[in-house]
């Protein structure tokens, strides 16, 4: 896994980006700013030092070789020459040990070979690299073409770019069979279906495309990247079995346009509708354990449902993050629960 991140402009990031970022890669943080070509190395939930104006390069790590600790944190120094660090994403065949990392290995190999022999050599691994030269005050991509670009900023791997709202209601709901797929995605809470559809539960959770018709669907919000998202339509088998369409939802009081699957199968009109799904297995959970689990833990513990101003119509900035209200200070919001700070241009309004 890993990612690397470069930005160079003086924009503040999103705090959504950097925290996925921290929670799928939790095993170290490196950054070397490029105002000073500064490095320094903290632990991948110490993200929030990236929530600066400050142009930077940073690697969040995610172990597969060498040990979690401090020196197995990217970047690391070309063999001998200490004016060049190498920053890896991906896995190398035959590199590193129990102890030290493939991308350490590598780059101890760099050191040894003449700087403008570097391309030839990485581009034949399908991987990601950045090479930062501290005296010079250069960097240089390789592989670039595996890289993506958003607003600017350069990502190894898109998977943190969790761009797309799916509300899904059967087995990829929290606790279900399939949630394995979403574990690592932005939950957003649990919602309902802002229109009435009908649910059909015949083993499996069928809901169709009939507007007015059955309940309000509870369903379970996420934010996942393109990636996910493409698997969770492999899954579906999306357009041919249950085709995905995007509707309004409604979660702590907030209207979200979100991609849900419905079936594409005429309906058996002989089954009775219900307003959610929970397997035989959740039931269980739920008869053995002492107390329902509490889900709540993993949203912030700060954070309060936001009460909706509808005063003459007016739009309220709200988080992304936790649906709190957002504090205009200049040209950045900041959330009034969490504390995710925001630009003018990633400001989203409610619309319900």
């Amino acid at each position: 896994m890993c990612v690397i991140i470069i930005k160079q402009n003086d924009k503040l990031m999103s705090s959504s980006i950097l925290r996925t970022a921290s929670k799928i890669n939790p095993h170290g943080l490196g950054v070397v700013f490029l105002d000073n070509y500064e490095m320094k190395k903290f632990k991948s939930n110490e993200y929030k030092v990236l929530k600066t104006k400050r142009p930077f390069i940073a690697h969040f790590r995610f172990k597969t070789k060498g040990v979690v600790s401090k020196a197995n944190t990217h970047p690391f120094v070309c063999g001998n020459n200490t004016d060049e660090l190498l920053m890896h994403n991906g896995t190398i065949s035959g590199y590193g040990s129990d102890k030290m990392t493939d991308s350490e290995q590598l780059a101890i190999e760099l050191g040894s070979i003449p700087r403008q022999a570097w391309k030839n050599k990485l581009s034949k691994y399908d991987s990601r690299f950045v090479a930062i030269n501290t005296l010079n005050k250069t960097f240089e991509i390789f592989n670039k073409h595996l890289f993506t670009r958003r607003n600017g900023v350069w990502y190894s791997k898109a998977n943190v770019l969790q761009d797309n709202l799916v509300a899904v209601y059967g087995t990829l709901k929290r606790g279900e069979g399939n949630y394995h797929l979403l574990r690592s995605a932005r939950y957003l809470g649990r919602g309902k279906t802002a229109e009435k559809f009908p649910l059909v539960v015949s083993g499996l959770p069928y809901l169709y495309k009939e507007s007015g018709k059955g309940y309000n669907v509870e369903v379970d919000v996420f934010k996942v990247s393109d990636q996910r998202l493409a698997r969770l339509d492999q899954l579906e088998s999306h357009p041919n079995w249950y085709k995905r369409e995007q509707v309004n939802i409604v979660v702590k009081g907030k209207q979200l346009k979100c991609w849900v699957y419905f079936m594409t199968e005429p309906r058996n009109t002989s089954y009775p509708l219900q307003e959610k799904y929970t397997s035989r297995y959740t039931n269980l959970i739920e008869a053995l354990a002492p107390t329902p689990f509490d889900f709540s833990a993993f949203d912030s513990p700060t954070c309060t449902q936001l009460t909706m101003d509808y005063e003459n119509g007016s739009m309220t900035p709200y988080c992304t993050e936790c649906f709190n209200d957002l504090k205009q200070k200049g040209n950045i919001y900041e959330c009034t629960g969490c504390g995710a700070e925001y630009e003018e241009n990633e400001v989203e309004y409610s619309k319900y």
